[in-house]
């Protein structure tokens, strides 16, 4: 369980230990207002773009050898993005780090699935895996800020060598090899699923800095659709797909990954803007705008921690709408924060909900997406949770960019900057809303036995 909690600390980490760092890298290496997401987006891209694949490599050569390949990638990378001299340089390596990061997540959870049995064990192993992931993001930041002001931005991405040598050293000594299956890898499907959402991603981004009428953007968008309608077809025929579509035949699994898609763009985009906020709006330095951050992980933790024990007394059903509901309104309240705004009424408070919203939240929404998977299915299906969770990262990122793009047009200086960040937060807002909505008709309503046994059968199959 330590093993398997310290790689994806170390995962999401690298997706927050930047954002605080962001001013510092577009000075240094000349990144534009809109390019600069690229930063978040060029790792989150890959990182959901190749999930699927790194999940079936797993099931196929076995999880260890993968965990410990997607490492040494991950570590390497690591190396690379802290000898950036270039903005060209930086994201050619990010991207390549979420390809090591895409080998490594679903063996993690994969490996949680396979070492503990489901109900209570796997819910209090789940619950875990979720508070750690809460408390690097918000740690990350802090981690970040404090480095890029007395340090450099790059120290933490240094970090990353020694604790993957030592986790790559952990994973020979005590994760035993889980057996290899034969099976094709479907390079087709991962080649036109990347691409897609790439071309989603690109398209957004680009929006936001030429318009939508530009005609990258609109060949970009048009070319999206179109690839991951390919996608969808290779499925449907492909012998060993890298997203079995059958995942989708429990409606609760697949309200799980939209969900977690609207969640997880909303919740990015919290943290990208609040960064923006602090520092470009309120004037934090890196250090200061990491620290406003703690309110986000004091309750966030313990609530994640709690949910197991929660479980015993309401459903994680309930938890999960109540958890979206505290997210909604600390969303909409960081919405009015304004340039003279006083920190605790305005950041401080929200991030209190928005931390009770996420501990509450991820734990429950994991469960949800792997329930009643088969163990030789259990790559395939932490491939969908975590793949949902990139795309909401990325293309989530890149629709709040689009938006507050649109919305700041023609502005300039703070009146610019508060544009954005209000625009940002009230999609963000809505996002959250058709989250709880996605909840409320798919995964919370009943299920009838008849449906439940049918689902079961077509997982057998």
């Amino acid at each position: 369980m330590a093993i398997i909690l310290i790689s994806y600390v170390m995962i999401v980490l690298d997706i927050s230990v930047v954002l605080t760092g962001l001013p510092k890298i577009h000075q240094q290496l000349g990144f534009s207002e809109a390019n600069l997401a690229w930063v978040q987006s060029a790792y989150t891209l890959t990182f959901g773009g190749f999930m699927l694949l790194g999940a079936r490599a797993g099931d196929i050569l076995g999880r260890r050898r993968m965990f410990v390949s997607g490492l040494a990638v991950f570590v390497v990378a690591s190396l690379a993005i802290a000898a950036s001299h270039s903005a060209i340089w930086m994201l050619s390596w990010r991207a390549i780090q979420g390809i090591g990061a895409a080998v490594l997540a679903p063996s993690t959870l994969a490996l949680l699935q396979i070492h503990f049995a489901e109900g209570h064990e796997r819910n209090r192993a789940v619950s875990y895996y979720a508070a750690a992931a809460g408390a690097s993001a918000t740690v990350g930041l802090i981690v970040g800020g404090v480095l890029a002001q007395w340090v450099s931005w790059r120290a933490g991405f240094y970090i990353n060598f020694p604790v993957g040598i030592g986790l790559i050293v952990a994973a020979y000594r005590y994760i035993d090899e889980t057996p290899k299956h034969t099976g094709k890898f479907d390079l087709l499907g991962a080649i036109t699923s990347t691409l897609g959402i790439g071309g989603l991603v690109f398209g957004f981004i680009r929006s936001a800095q030429n318009g939508w009428w530009d005609l990258a953007t609109i060949v970009s968008l048009i070319g999206a659709a179109i690839l991951l309608g390919l996608f969808v077809m290779i499925e449907r025929r492909a012998v060993k797909p890298i997203l079995p579509l059958h995942l989708f035949s429990s409606r609760i699994r697949s309200g799980a990954y939209a969900t977690r898609v609207l969640y997880l763009g909303a919740m990015v985009g919290f943290f990208f803007f609040s960064t923006l906020y602090l520092q470009e709006v309120k004037g934090y330095g890196p250090a200061a705008s990491g620290l406003a951050f703690i309110p986000a992980t004091i309750l966030h933790v313990p609530f994640a921690i709690a949910v197991p024990s929660l479980l015993r007394y309401v459903s994680a059903n309930r938890l999960m709408v109540v958890g979206i509901i505290f997210g909604i309104l600390g969303m909409a309240w960081l919405s009015l924060a304004s340039s003279g705004s006083p920190y605790i009424t305005a950041v401080a408070l929200p991030m209190l909900l928005i931390g009770i919203s996420q501990g509450l939240t991820l734990s429950p929404l994991t469960s949800a997406g792997v329930a009643g998977v088969k163990h030789e299915h259990a790559g395939a299906a932490s491939g969908a949770v975590n793949v949902a969770h990139q795309l909401g990262s990325s293309v989530g990122l890149s629709v709040l960019v689009a938006v507050a793009g649109t919305a700041s047009a023609g502005l300039l200086g703070n009146a610019l900057s508060i544009a954005r960040i209000h625009a940002a937060f009230h999609t963000g807002t809505v996002m959250l809303v058709v989250a709880l909505a996605v909840v409320l008709t798919t995964i919370a309503r009943p299920v009838p036995v008849q449906a439940i046994n049918t689902a079961d059968a077509t997982d057998a199959a």
